[in-house]
């Protein structure tokens, strides 16, 4: 199969952006949350059948809202570009002429000639008018298209893989070390995960991996604080 690529050996990762996004999200809540639940029930009840259905039922219930939030959300940004993109049809079909003038002042402000604006314009209108103003005037294209079942799906597989590190953590450690086991193996997974999606996007890789671990430590020491601050353990 012909590479259309112009750089083949330097390739471009933004078509990974929609599934790298969600599969992120859904891993890093998989990690934290889940973590945060199965040491405040090992805190309580450090028994392995106790800690293994707090953790189970958290991963599954967890993996379930991450896939059908993404779904909901992501289905409303895709139904909201559908809607312009409709809006955008009936302006071409109504008035073409105000339409053209203004992809040729779209054209203008990126530091294109008057006459080359023009020109530009006139080509693409030919070609393909509503490609045109749907890329340029509403900056939509299918590298960036809402795709909701990736994104579903990318969350909660996820999701459900992360949260099964901690959950096997605390089974597999002593009654008496789950909280440090557990609290040990969730940074380390952080790490990885930082790792893992610097890769992915091809990404400087320690910006990455301070920003998943800080906010993961973070939200896990704000819960601790809460139990503390009534009273609890979390």
């Amino acid at each position: 199969m012909t590479n259309t690529s112009a750089h083949p050996d330097d390739p471009h990762y933004i078509t990974r952006s929609g599934w790298l996004r969600a599969a992120v999200l859904g891993a890093n809540d998989g990690i934290v949350s889940v973590s945060s639940l199965v040491v405040g029930v090992a805190a309580a009840d450090p028994s392995p059948r106790a800690v293994l259905i707090a953790g189970v039922a958290g991963l599954v219930a967890g993996a379930m809202s991450m896939a059908a939030g993404e779904y909901v959300s992501v289905s409303s940004q895709s139904d909201t570009e559908r809607a312009d993109i409709e809006r955008e049809r009936t302006a071409l079909a109504e008035m073409p002429d105000e339409e053209f003038k203004e992809l040729v002042a779209i054209y203008e402000g990126r530091g294109l000639s008057p006459a080359t604006a023009q020109a530009v314009a006139r080509e693409l209108t030919e070609n393909n008018a509503l490609e045109a103003h749907v890329r340029d005037e509403l900056g939509l294209s299918e590298v960036h298209a809402a795709n909701p079942l990736q994104a579903a799906l990318a969350s909660g597989a996820t999701f459900s893989v992360a949260a099964a590190v901690p959950v096997l953590a605390a089974y597999l450690a002593p009654a008496s070390a789950i909280i440090p086991t557990v609290l040990v193996v969730t940074v380390l997974a952080l790490v990885i995960l930082g790792a893992l999606g610097a890769k992915a996007g091809a990404a400087p890789l320690l910006p990455a991996i301070l920003r998943v671990v800080g906010w993961g430590v973070f939200a896990m020491t704000a819960t601790a604080g809460v139990g503390w601050l009534f009273g609890v353990s979390v």
